[in-house]
């Protein structure tokens, strides 16, 4: 007997390890109270709350009745690796790796962008330049200006 709901289990599955792994994680840190909250206290209850939303969902399909004959399609790999590549991209520009140099945040803000515009249907490069430009913009403006984090914006060659 197959699942009618299979699209729905499986994200209220996904959901809920994601909630339990990320509440478990939270627990290494002091959660606090409602009235001191410490550092767990927001990612623990986020955790919950996803957990308990996928839990839902896993019930409510289950227990649907006739549905729509949905099945679960295969991987899409390109999207996949794309967006983990960006992320991977611009981790290693804002922190280096052994024998890579940091290169700042727009420099990682331009290969995020660039990456993961690769995952769509459609690549237009100018588009996506555009848009990395924007977002290095109100990245610098959001976080180096208005929240004043401590980035390296450039590479260091250049700051000097």
């Amino acid at each position: 007997m197959g699942l009618k709901h299979e699209k729905d289990v499986w994200a209220g599955v996904v959901f809920v390890l994601a909630g339990v792994a990320f509440a478990w994680g939270a627990t290494r840190y002091e959660v606090g109270n409602s009235a001191r909250m410490g550092p767990g206290y927001f990612p623990l209850l986020l955790g919950g709350l996803l957990a308990l939303l996928g839990a839902v969902m896993v019930v409510r399909a289950l227990l649907a009745g006739p549905a729509r004959a949905e099945r679960i399609g295969p991987w899409a790999w390109r999207p996949l690796v794309a967006i983990i590549a960006a992320n991977l991209v611009f981790g290693v520009a804002l922190g280096g790796l052994p024998g890579v140099p940091a290169t700042g945040l727009n420099v990682g803000v331009y290969g995020l962008t660039l990456v993961a515009c690769l995952a769509g249907d459609r690549f237009h490069a100018k588009e996506a330049v555009w848009l990395a430009t924007a977002l290095a913009l109100l990245s610098y403006l959001a976080f180096v200006l208005l929240l004043q984090l401590p980035f390296p914006v450039w590479p260091a060659f250049l700051r000097s």
